[in-house]
């Protein structure tokens, strides 16, 4: 089967997504377009990222820099943003056998339990994944344990009739602090391939972050400055949080995405359902926002205050019910992100966007530029 999205010369191609397939969307995207570093690294602030800007209706592109940012809200706008905030969730451990591996930490789950994924560490950042073994006992630093219970499952595997892989396991860790205290003393953020060097945890994490919880930064909103939040606040523009904490982004190909915990305030909710009652538009910051928002809000457009696990997938066919726009980074080739994506601007928009992304030079991933899709 061919892939759905692929990008030559300077065209990108899309055909319809087919839901069985992560291989349903696919594009080429060149190294050199993947930030290695923050933007602080390169001499810039946080806001001087570039922007891109999607009308969906239109089809009008707009390229710009993120501390314009405000001017494409209006008044009476509600700007939603994830507030959960980035744990040093990458810890140093050692098999019996004494062989040195990485344990991500992705999901704190009930009963003190963990959904950890094992990788080998390489210095020049390269992680493959690492095969537990049921029942081991990883040594931790300080005297730390974790030991693998069980490989995990997500629900929606499970529901697709998927055997259990053994890349992500079930733990439980026993540590000499309180988690929290203790991943600040010994971890250190987790970093792909494509980041060269280690970068202090404050590099991960967005500026209105209130609760650590994420493994990996909900990066849609990291190039925002108090600045610039005050800049939104004086034009009218209405800030609503929400936490959705995500677990680790390492998807293996046809796997679902992964429970994640979410908590939506009775008081966002009702600044959803009075932006659309007044015909003002809800933008999203992140993917992870939507997934928040479209578990908690039901087809009449109505959205609740409400707390629990979301396994949500967001696909064109489904739609968005909550989100009139979304604010993004630009995301990897074969991501169930760009179905949600394709469900809020469509497959065209999507297609020429991209092209204009990878033409342009935009950078890919958490330190890189953003993407403003709005109707």
């Amino acid at each position: 089967m061919k892939p759905a999205l692929t990008y030559t010369g300077d065209t990108l191609h899309i055909r319809p997504w087919s839901p069985r397939s992560l291989n349903a969307l696919d594009f080429e995207l060149p190294p050199d377009l993947e930030a290695s570093e923050p933007p602080e690294a390169r001499g810039k602030s946080r806001d001087q990222v570039r922007l891109m800007v999607s009308y969906i209706h239109n089809d009008r592109l707009i390229h710009t820099q993120f501390r314009k940012f405000p001017e494409f809200l209006k008044p009476g706008d509600v700007l939603v943003i994830n507030t959960s905030g980035t744990l040093n969730a990458a810890l140093n451990v050692t098999r019996m056998d004494r062989t040195k591996l990485e344990l991500h930490l992705s999901t704190h789950l009930p009963g003190d339990l963990w959904v950890v994924e094992l990788r080998r560490p390489d210095p020049g950042g390269t992680l493959p994944f690492y095969d537990g073994t049921d029942g081991e006992t990883l040594e931790l630093p300080n005297g730390g344990k974790a030991r693998l219970l069980a490989p995990y499952l997500p629900s929606g595997a499970s529901r697709q009739g998927k055997p259990a892989h053994k890349r992500l396991w079930i733990a439980r860790l026993e540590t000499p602090l309180p988690i929290l205290p203790y991943l600040e003393e010994v971890g250190f953020p987790i970093r792909y391939k494509y980041v060269r060097q280690g970068w202090p945890n404050s590099y991960y994490q967005t500026v209105y972050a209130t609760e650590k919880g994420s493994a990996e930064m909900p990066s849609a909103g990291r190039a925002f400055t108090p600045e610039l939040i005050t800049r939104l606040v004086a034009r009218g523009v209405q800030v609503a949080p929400l936490i959705l904490h995500t677990g680790v982004a390492s998807l293996e190909e046809h796997e679902p995405p992964y429970e994640e915990y979410y908590r939506v305030p009775a008081a966002t909710a009702r600044l959803v359902n009075a932006a659309h009652l007044a015909g003002n538009r809800v933008v999203a910051v992140g993917t992870t926002v939507v997934r928040a928002l479209e578990t908690v809000t039901d087809e009449t457009r109505t959205s609740h205050a409400g707390e629990g696990w979301t396994d949500l997938v967001v696909t064109q066919e489904r739609g968005l019910h909550a989100a009139d726009g979304l604010l993004t980074g630009l995301h990897e080739p074969r991501s169930s992100h760009l179905w949600m994506l394709a469900g809020l601007a469509g497959f065209d928009q999507l297609r020429k966007a991209y092209a204009e992304a990878l033409n342009q030079g935009y950078l890919w991933h958490e330190f890189g530029d953003l993407h403003l899709i709005l109707p």
